[in-house]
């Protein structure tokens, strides 16, 4: 069984999904989970305690106190006793208390306690879904380091069809067994990964860059990060967070200072992912004061930055190097030249012709070149998912190599 001892803590909440947890509760079980219930008081009208002790063959506990003799329900225990805590459904009312670090019943106050990863499946009516706050507040338990669980288009309980349909049991039983296995695939590696634009300046406040936002290398610190890896992430301006305790994040401006990280780090990294968008040039002579518009400038020149990628090909011995390619012309042809000058083990390969993908988008479609010249193609997917098939590939490919 793939979850044999492990200690699952599902947190729910007023929401009529609530309906779908004792399934969820009875899947756990089949595979061997331990399973513990707290409940608010609103989601009581929506699922049975009964039902959920029964299933869960554990009390399902809603007041942080036993009314009968007065004993305590130690949030603080319950937040060490597991491996995982689950809130599912978690409605807008409470998704706003933990964003806000309210602590007004036994669900909130575990959740501040927790010591391990928390995931959450949001559900609740698509306009409450849509709204701003809403969104707001998922990123912010994004920003927290908690995993979301995304909501779904369909039907809902108000007869409308929209976003705000929780997961269904039988994915959500999927993720957190995939959350298991994963933890352990990277563990004790070290991973260099670059992510962002670099900004080359052209006096002490104008520069030269580029669109990228850097979520792609970002979603892929978080995945390497979730399964165990001690990662550093050397980032140019960006405005993504970092939102996992395993990833340092190093902040960068320029090419040079994102080189000169990353020669130091290389010898000592196992994995080195180069997803950030680097300037290929750079200002030659910059001013120590602003170039004022009276002034003009009649011309800029400009000189080759430091080729990172180059060189830490260069330099490898036993890391596994991956690189990327944002083409708009020619796009196997110029990665796969790519691939064999600057010896890397493989490239992710992007077009800029393909709707969705590139700078600017949640979404991205790639396809993956390896040294050996086989190319595996990818339909458009979430940046996030994107991630994990590039992490995919890469424990396939380390597999097959001769890393120590």
């Amino acid at each position: 069984m793939q979850l044999k001892g492990k200690k699952i803590l599902i947190g729910i909440t007023a929401s009529i999904a609530a309906y779908k947890i004792p399934i969820l509760v009875r899947l756990l079980k089949k595979e061997e989970a331990e399973v513990q219930v707290i409940m608010t008081e609103a989601s009581r009208d929506f699922v049975s305690q009964l039902t959920l002790a029964t299933l869960s063959g554990n009390p399902a506990y809603h007041l942080p106190f036993n009314t009968i003799d007065g004993s305590w329900n130690s949030h603080v225990k319950f937040g060490l006793w597991a491996d995982l805590m689950l809130i599912a459904p978690l409605s807008a009312a409470t998704m706003s208390k933990m964003a806000h670090g309210h602590s007004d019943n036994l669900l909130t106050t575990t959740y501040l306690s927790a010591k391990c990863p928390v995931y959450f499946a949001p559900a609740m009516d698509l306009d409450m879904f849509a709204h701003p706050s809403t969104q707001k507040n998922i990123d912010t338990l994004i920003s927290y380091g908690n995993h979301l669980i995304e909501a779904q288009t369909g039907e809902l309980a108000s007869g409308l069809c929209g976003a705000g349909r929780m997961e269904e049991p039988e994915k959500i039983l999927e993720i957190i067994i995939n959350h298991f296995k994963k933890k352990d695939d990277f563990a004790d590696k070290k991973i260099l990964i670059t992510a962002g634009p670099t900004y080359e300046a052209i006096d002490p406040v104008r520069f030269i860059g580029n669109f990228s936002s850097g979520r792609m290398g970002y979603a892929i610190a978080h995945e390497f990060a979730i399964r165990g890896a001690e990662v550093t992430l050397v980032s140019g301006p960006s405005s993504q967070k970092v939102t996992h305790f395993n990833i340092q994040r190093l902040g960068v401006q320029s090419a040079q200072q994102m080189f000169e990280i990353c020669d130091n780090l290389f010898e000592q990294t196992d994995i080195a992912v180069m997803a950030a968008a680097v300037a290929d040039f750079r200002p030659k002579n910059v001013p120590t004061s602003k170039i004022k518009k009276e002034d003009g400038l009649t011309q800029l020149k400009l000189e080759p930055t430091v080729d990172i990628l180059k060189t830490l090909g260069i330099q490898k011995k036993h890391q596994i190097l991956i690189g990327f390619a944002l083409e708009t012309t020619e796009e196997l042809k110029n990665a796969q030249k790519k691939l064999q000058n600057k010896n890397c083990d493989a490239i992710v390969l992007n077009s800029l012709q393909e709707a969705g993908a590139g700078f600017g988008h949640d979404t991205n479609k790639i396809s993956i070149i390896d040294k050996f010249l086989n190319k595996t193609d990818y339909p458009l997917k979430s940046k996030t998912e994107v991630a994990i098939d590039i992490c995919d590939f890469i424990l396939k490919f380390n597999s097959k190599s001769t890393m120590p």
